[in-house]
């Protein structure tokens, strides 16, 4: 495949460098580089980008691949073409594999499986505790040398005060920020879905807002007295992402990301038939997904994440309180949140990609991703006018699970690059 390419008259939106013009992209040995003085190059391929935006590449800071454990549902390989498919030329994967993500050597074998496929950017998230059990550190030093790029117990909130303090103790040292799933178990019981009058009505157990809100004021508390970056995973409630603002406001390294689903459906969207409108958090009150929307919007959460979860569809399949939690997102975020967010009028395009590049960017203490020459070329190219119905049997990923299924929304990848090799390109 070609290592030199020119994408010809697109709008290039960079919002690192406070860009948004009509021009071409000139990209070599991997980077943006300055244009051919005589405006071609004969060994470059051209891409043609009239009519189209072209975005430094997006990031998802929230992906679980199967792989090791479960490879019917996702592998490494199927989840990175997902992604590219998506717009994303970098995501981060969560531990909770089978084994958990707790060695070096996973840490290490996820990244180089990655790079053997091609298709993405890999940044393994390692575990807290020993097998995401919540009694004892991982090895947390030795997994970051490996390449962990953050550390969660995602699905298992790390229940003991006293040892996430000390992880996120060490996690500061190290550079490196907790990312945390905050649910009190103990609270959330059996529940499968938000705790309501929808839940009432439906007869299904709930998960309280409170389950959230507990661990969320309890991290907040343990950013403020270690200096540790913690990072909310999909955060699910208003009351929630008020606590984050004014943790932000007060200069503390807090942070929260929210979910295509958490901002386009509810409680009041569940199907008690289809365990695709399952997830956990769960799809909260509308007056909970208005306030996320307006979180995102002002920038107290500064970035979007898909929590993409793949499952087998005879998984799914076992109705609304024994099906697994989680959905697949990849292929449906730029449709679902474009259209939410920025065709609605909500904010503006610049500001909606921010929440996929800078936003994640500076969770994982990464520079924010560029357009700018010598920068990496991680881009996506995306074609933001034309609808499309979201069809999961056209889906890269190895699952379907989606509550988005026959949905019509604007907005798709329709090329993507990483580290300038192209790992999506849909016909132009």
């Amino acid at each position: 495949m070609a290592d030199t390419w020119l994408i010809r008259g697109g709008r290039v939106i960079d919002p690192a460098a406070g860009r948004d013009e009509v021009a071409d992209l000139y990209i070599k040995d991997g980077k943006i580089a300055p244009l051919p003085l005589e405006g071609a190059d004969p060994d470059a391929t051209e891409i043609p980008a009239h009519g189209l935006t072209v975005a430094p590449g997006f990031i998802d800071l929230h992906v679980h691949f199967r792989e090791p454990g479960n490879d019917e549902a996702e592998t490494i390989a199927s989840g990175s073409r997902a992604a590219a498919r998506g717009g994303f030329a970098t995501v981060v994967t969560m531990p909770n594999t089978h084994p958990a993500t707790d060695s070096p050597e996973l840490v290490a074998a996820t990244i180089e499986q990655a790079k053997a496929c091609g298709c993405a950017r890999v940044l393994p998230a390692a575990c807290v505790s020993r097998g995401r059990c919540g009694g004892e550190l991982a090895d947390m030093r030795a997994l970051a040398v490996a390449g962990a790029a953050a550390f969660t117990d995602d699905g298992s909130t790390v229940a003991d005060d006293r040892l996430m303090r000390e992880a996120m103790c060490v996690a500061y040292k190290l550079g490196k920020p907790v990312m945390d799933h905050a649910l009190d178990r103990v609270l959330a019981g059996n529940g499968v879905m938000h705790e309501g009058p929808v839940s009432e009505r439906l007869g299904l157990p709930g998960i309280p807002s409170a389950a959230e809100d507990r661990i969320v004021e309890r991290n907040i508390r343990l950013a403020a007295e270690t200096g540790c970056a913690m990072h909310i995973q999909h955060v699910s409630s208003g009351a929630a992402a008020e606590m984050i603002r004014r943790a932000r406001d007060e200069g503390l390294p807090v942070s929260g990301e929210v979910t295509p689903h958490h901002l386009a459906l509810s409680d009041e969207d569940v199907d008690p038939q289809n365990p695709d409108f399952k997830m956990n958090p769960p799809l909260r009150s509308e007056s909970d997904r208005l306030a996320l929307i307006e979180a995102v919007v002002q920038g107290s959460i500064p970035a979007l994440a898909t929590d993409h979860a793949p499952h087998r569809r005879k998984d799914k399949d076992k109705g609304f309180l024994n099906a697994p939690f989680g959905i697949v997102g990849l292929e449906t975020a730029i449709g679902v949140t474009y259209s939410l967010l920025v065709q609605s009028g909500r904010m503006c395009v610049a500001d909606w990609i921010r929440r996929w590049t800078e936003g994640p960017a500076r969770v994982l203490a990464l520079p924010p991703p560029s357009l700018a020459q010598g920068s990496v070329a991680d881009i996506s190219i995306l074609d933001l006018e034309t609808e499309w119905t979201i069809d999961a049997k056209a889906f890269a990923s190895r699952s379907c699970n989606t509550p988005f299924q026959g949905r019509a929304v604007v907005g798709r990848a329709v090329a993507t690059f990483c580290g300038g090799t192209l790992t999506w390109r849909e016909s132009l």
